[in-house]
């Protein structure tokens, strides 16, 4: 069996990584992080924020009600607050829907070559 590498997580994100992530500015993330209690990001010694996936999860979260479900703040809020679980469940499936869309893509690419 031949070796295979495993894939290396990183511990901690730093804020111009998160926004490349999500391909928002930087004041974007600060702003979510200021209206949502739900990221609370760790600073080092200099201030800087640094990004657990846990907070990833929480931002992609409300990146998907803001930018694409096209809510406003105070309506991901009142969201997030009214049924959680159930946005999460929605938002899953939204992303794995993506995936599966994508890698249709992929195989009608290939089968067209």
């Amino acid at each position: 069996m031949p070796y295979k590498k495993p894939k290396i997580e990183k511990v901690f994100y730093t804020i111009g990584e998160v926004a490349d992530m999500f391909q928002v500015k930087t004041s974007a993330i600060r702003f979510w992080e200021n209206e949502f209690d739900v990221i609370k990001p760790q600073k080092n010694k200099k201030g800087n924020r640094l990004f657990s996936p846990e907070d990833i999860e929480q931002i992609k979260l409300i990146y998907y009600l803001v930018k694409e479900r096209g809510l406003t703040i105070s309506g991901a809020k009142q969201k997030l607050k009214d049924n959680r679980e159930e946005t999460i469940a929605n938002h899953e499936l939204v992303d794995r829907l993506k995936n599966i869309r994508q890698m249709l893509i992929e195989i009608r690419d290939e089968m067209e070559e």
